[in-house]
């Protein structure tokens, strides 16, 4: 984003360096010369990468919280350039950082930023106001407090605070609303797919006018309303969460990206029959097809860490199995952002199918197979939720059983016998599901379609309205 000359002064570029994998933005703010990042992800070569390309020198690094949904690159990236690591003096940290308060200003070239102390999504939440040299704000990096149309959600740090945070959220977002001009430029951290958002997000840029038309915090005038909406919209968040911060108010140090060994079929035998999880990153077709049994299926793209972290006991040792290198080194990427560093191996999928000769299958279709199967085979088939329970009160499945997909691991004891057709919004989540089933020892059937495809196919949907 380029921001226009003001009186004279050199404009100020912002850039936005995107982390779809998690629905967050990191940002490098400069004049040219020098400039300062805001909210670091932990691959932070990314960052680097945009200050050699701007051909600036970064001389602060500034947190607007301590972030529950990932590993912070904010005091690596510090340590690796010498720039100023600045976090809210009130938080309890194990690192020294330059603390910063309300009203606080730093300045670096042309720039300055100066912290507001905008509470709600956490207690010591931070939003950070760029000015150029004639002292006129430009943006404001907004954090988990203001998103695009909606605000980060106040129950990261358990039920107890939630009402308060959601009311100091309230009032944050309307302090940035009217203390700040309305041309100047909104630069959320959260809210691009993340699970930090209270309430969906929406469009990719915004204004504090914009913002000041649309989002919740500002156009609902009632702050009871606020609270009750905003609550009542709180659903489950990845369990991985409680892991993040306590690692981030350690300091963290620098992601390691390299690939381990390859480790042989025997091997991978061992490791599954161990208890370990040795995760394929194929697509989920095909490992429906075949795959070596006892795998976990969690198809790589942009949901691979969240809904592999969110899923696996938290410290298990974890082996790949990919079909591309690329794969591979995606995965890893997005593995240590979210503080899973251990990797015991990887193997391509071509050397992974002999592991000691035992390969396992299971079908794969959709609603309309669902359907059919109901009405050929009533009760003798099992129905299995696996969304969350907000997405189950919506609608689901008529008779269905309902455990979480985070949960099923542990739960599988619960599933009653039968063949099992895994279902939820897309296909994604289920089709994780159906390979624990099929480790199990179960006899699962991917649902791997579009839920608003249920009932156009004729599958019986039951809401909680219904009842």
């Amino acid at each position: 984003m380029e921001l226009s000359p003001r009186g004279g002064v050199v404009a100020p570029s912002v850039v936005t360096i995107e982390t779809p994998a998690l629905g967050d933005r990191s940002y490098l703010a400069h004049d040219g010369r020098v400039g300062v990042v805001v909210d670091a992800q932990r691959d932070f070569d990314r960052v680097l990468e945009a200050a050699d390309d701007a051909g600036v020198e970064i001389t602060h690094v500034l947190e607007t919280h301590i972030h529950n949904d990932y590993v912070t690159g904010g005091h690596a990236l510090a340590f690796e350039t010498g720039a100023a690591y600045v976090v809210a003096a009130d938080e309890h940290v194990e690192f020294d950082r330059v603390p910063a308060r309300d009203g606080d200003t730093f300045q670096t070239g042309d720039l300055s930023v100066t912290a507001l102390h905008t509470p709600g999504h956490t207690a010591h939440h931070l939003s950070f106001v760029l000015r150029d040299g004639g002292g006129e704000a430009l943006a404001v990096f907004t954090g988990g407090s203001m998103l695009f149309g909606s605000v980060g959600r106040t129950d990261l740090l358990g039920a107890a605070q939630t009402e308060a945070l959601t009311r100091a959220q309230y009032r944050s977002v309307r302090r940035l609303a009217h203390e700040l001009p309305a041309a100047t430029a909104v630069h959320p951290t959260h809210g691009f797919g993340s699970f930090c958002s209270a309430i969906e997000t929406d469009g990719t840029e915004s204004t504090i006018g914009d913002e000041r038309r649309a989002n919740v915090a500002v156009v609902v005038e009632d702050e009871e309303e606020f609270v009750a909406r905003l609550t009542a919209g709180l659903a489950d968040y990845p369990r991985y969460y409680l892991h993040m911060a306590p690692a981030n108010r350690r300091g963290p140090g620098p992601a390691d990206l390299s690939i381990p060994r390859e480790v042989d079929p025997d091997e991978i035998r061992a490791r599954i029959d161990g208890g370990e999880w040795v995760v394929d990153l194929r697509q989920r077709r095909a490992f429906a097809r075949e795959h070596v049994s006892g795998t976990i299926s969690v198809e790589y793209g942009d949901s691979f860490s969240t809904f592999l972290a969110w899923t696996i006991p938290w410290g298990t040792p974890l082996t790949l199995i990919a079909d591309s290198p690329d794969a591979l080194a995606g995965a890893r990427r997005q593995l240590v952002r979210v503080g899973i560093d251990r990797l015991e191996g990887v193997a391509a999928s071509q050397t992974s199918q002999l592991a000691a000769g035992r390969s396992a299958s299971y079908e794969a279709t959709g609603f309309a197979g669902l359907a059919a199967a109901l009405g050929r085979d009533g009760g003798g088939i099992v129905a299995l939720d696996v969304r969350r329970p907000d997405e189950w009160r919506a609608g689901h499945v008529t008779g269905a059983v309902h455990i979480p997909f985070w949960e099923l691991e542990s739960r599988v004891v619960e599933v009653p016998p039968g063949e099992v057709w895994v279902y939820c919004h897309s296909g994604y989540r289920s089709a994780i599901a159906a390979s624990i089933l099929d480790r199990a020892g179960r006899h699962p059937v991917l649902v791997d379609d579009e839920w608003p495809q249920a009932a156009a196919a004729g599958v019986p949907v039951t809401t909680e309205l219904d009842r």
